[in-house]
């Protein structure tokens, strides 16, 4: 298993969905957890990196977990053993670079 560097790479917010969506509108904001820049290290076993969000990690899972296992996106991507994704937040996404960096010593 290799472990996988997650990036943040954009938060966005769309204020006029959240107005006509959310409770408290515009107000909510743009993700509160997580900031563009921030880099978290998947070690493997299905545990989440401390200080990820827990709902952008079902969200990636998936992905994380098979990269982890060799999946390879080519010719989809242009550099393989990464994969961009996304939390399924449709007001206040944040997108995820996920990159195989290494394997895991047991």
């Amino acid at each position: 298993m290799r472990q996988v560097k997650i990036t943040v790479l954009k938060k966005h917010f769309y204020a006029d969905l959240a107005d006509a969506y959310l409770t408290e509108g515009k107000a909510v904001g743009p993700c509160p957890l997580l900031e563009e820049g921030d880099t978290f290290t998947y070690e493997g076993g299905a545990e989440m990196p401390p200080g990820f969000c827990p709902w952008a990690w079902i969200d990636i899972y998936r992905g994380v977990s098979a990269l982890s296992a060799g999946a390879t996106y080519t010719p989809w991507n242009n550099r393989d053993g990464m994969q961009i994704l996304c939390c399924t937040d449709g007001i206040r996404p944040v997108i995820f670079a996920i990159e195989a960096i290494k394997e895991k010593e047991y």
